[in-house]
């Protein structure tokens, strides 16, 4: 017998939603976090990086567009704000076989598109089919939908028997398939003629829903929809007045009439658009805290708030290992384990992070502690010496005397060092490693680009070291792309990568210790078995820790500052599909 999952927080009820009767509404509450019922009305002004370059979110690997999409569309399952344990969203409930390798997802009745389209079964396995396993699509995940059983690779299957059911069938049992499913829902009559079932290439999704798109084509079915936009300016989004959740009271959601992005460039300039009450919330740095902090005990009206990041993004340094010049050397172990002895953590945590950071370990997020591995004592401490030492043993040596190392051959050991320009505690950051790089003979140079072109940047090859921040999770599962050699987002060895989209992965570009990083992530997909799974994500914590893909830095806390007239504030984990308060704020 199918076991049942998981169906609260839905009413079997017709509720009043906008005006018309709406069956099968998701009742949200959540007063363990301070939240109360809210009242409908006014705007919310808030802050985007840069403007966002499409408004396809599957069409190109950006976090404006990424929180943009936040708002605007829905996923099957979404996270519980205050446990983060998955719950139903365009999923009203689910069935798993016995056996774990068939969900049946049963949609949420009554759901529209903006443009009043009814939301149905066949947009599901559109998105899925079309869009998320299609192998151009810039953001797309592909990769995740196929499995290797017994040697063999097999892909998932996808099915609508009507119109409120979708079948999606594994090859095997994953324990992570769930959480997974956070992908944004797209609609099959907008996007038909970008997708292959239209006629169109497969890379056509990617040019779908450009900026110069009628906004009333770009249609999901989140609680805002898109009203107005002018690029390099802001973007101005409306209520839907038929969205599917309400509150405790029965009021519809969101609350707020109105939300405006507006896009303000780099941290100084968001900053001083808050703080002259343009801006109704803001992320701030440890940096900031302290101006921030002095403002609020001094009565201005907001507040600043701060807790442990269990998401988060920690920074790190990368070496391109396929750098034409010197990526023999930032492949080598080594030679990347020196250079770790050369970045002063604590220094960066105290004077950047004034403290409010901490040494992040490995990538996984201690959010449970499943399947978390304390790292630390593995990874190497900052000892100038040491690190100059260790590139002695490698040959990279002082040879003409010009106070720069010399790799074997005599090529000075000068590279650049790509970061956000946008950001002050970036750009604190590579000073210093630029300042500390040097003391032990190598030469940095600085190379500042856009924070909206920083992941590009890595993605393209075109850096020889970088510093960027990728967001943990819980369940490595989740960060798959980012961690496991030949993945979308594995840029520091982009040789790795499939000759053809949807390929195999290069394995002869591999070290021996990337193989068994690849073999672990292809397991712990489809392992049920909870302990095996920790023990492998374990193992792979511990080699990430001692080979050195990327230097782990500092993992910075959550801090965000408020303004007193926004009622029901909940930090905002940013660009992690699934989890978005923002609906919750209302203007007081």
């Amino acid at each position: 017998m199918p076991r049942k999952m998981l169906m609260t927080l839905a009413l079997a009820t017709v509720i009043a939603v906008g005006g018309a009767a709406f069956a099968q509404p998701k009742v949200v509450s959540y007063p363990g976090l301070g939240m109360e019922p809210g009242t409908v009305g006014g705007t919310l002004t808030l802050s985007l990086a840069d403007s966002p370059p499409t408004f396809m979110y599957y069409g190109q690997i950006d976090n404006n567009t990424q929180t943009l999409t936040g708002v605007v569309f829905d996923s099957l399952v979404e996270f519980n704000l205050e446990t983060y344990a998955i719950e139903p969203a365009l999923a009203a409930s689910w069935d798993v076989s016995a056996d774990g390798t068939v969900y049946t997802f049963h949609l949420r009745e009554g759901v529209k598109w903006h443009d009043g389209t009814p939301f149905t079964s066949a947009d599901v396995v559109f998105t899925y089919t079309q869009i998320i396993t299609n192998p151009e699509a810039r953001a797309g995940d592909a990769a995740q939908f196929v499995y290797t059983v017994d040697g063999e690779q097999r892909a998932v299957t996808f099915a609508a028997p009507d119109d409120h059911t979708v079948v999606i069938t594994l090859p095997a049992p994953s324990a992570a398939f769930l959480l997974q499913q956070r992908f944004p829902m797209m609609p099959k009559h907008k996007l038909l003629q970008y997708s292959v079932e239209g006629g169109a290439a497969q890379a056509d999704i990617n040019n779908a829903w450009s900026t110069d798109t009628a906004l009333s084509d770009v249609v999901g079915t989140g609680p805002y929809k898109y009203d107005s936009y002018v690029a390099g300016q802001k973007v101005g989004l409306v209520r839907n007045a038929d969205y599917w959740k309400v509150d405790a009271n029965g009021t519809s959601l969101p609350y707020a009439e109105r939300l405006d992005y507006l896009v303000v460039r780099g941290n100084e300039a968001q900053a001083a658009q808050f703080l002259a009450g343009n801006l109704d919330t803001l992320n701030i740095s440890g940096a900031q805290f302290p101006d921030f902090k002095s403002r609020e005990v001094a009565g201005a009206d907001f507040r600043v708030i701060t807790s442990p990041a269990l998401f988060g993004s920690p920074p790190h340094v990368a070496f391109n290992f396929d750098d034409p010049t010197f990526g023999a050397w930032f492949s080598d172990v080594a030679f990347r384990r020196a250079m770790e002895q050369a970045v002063d953590r604590q220094r960066i945590i105290d004077d950047v992070y004034n403290g409010l950071a901490e040494i992040p370990g490995t990538p996984t997020a201690p959010a449970d502690g499943t399947f978390y591995e304390d790292t630390k004592s593995l990874m190497l401490p900052f000892d100038l010496a040491a690190a100059g030492a260790a590139l002695d043993a490698l040959g990279i040596k002082d040879t003409d005397g010009n106070g720069i190392r010399n790799v074997p051959g005599g090529k000075d050991l000068e590279f650049s060092l790509t970061y956000n320009v946008d950001s002050g505690t970036f750009t604190d950051m590579a000073t210093i490693f630029q300042n500390d790089f040097a003391k032990i003979g190598v030469k940095a140079n600085l190379v500042g680009v856009s924070g909206s072109a920083l992941l590009g940047t890595g993605l393209a090859g075109d850096y020889q070291a970088i510093i960027i921040a990728l967001g943990n999770q819980p369940d490595p599962e989740l960060r798959k792309p980012i961690w496991q050699p030949g993945g979308s987002l594995y840029y520091w060895h982009r040789a790795t990568q499939p000759a053809e989209p949807g390929g195999a992965p290069n394995f002869d570009a591999m070290a021996t210790w990337e193989r068994r990083v690849y073999d672990i992530f292809d397991q712990g997909t489809t392992l049920v078995d909870r302990d095996a799974r920790v023990a492998l994500y374990k193992e792979w914590q511990r080699l990430n820790a001692v080979n050195v893909p990327v230097i782990m830095v500092a993992k910075p806390a959550n801090i965000a500052a408020v303004h007193d007239r926004v009622g029901n504030y909940v930090y905002n984990l940013g660009v992690i599909p699934g989890y978005n308060p923002v609906p919750l704020y209302y203007v007081k």
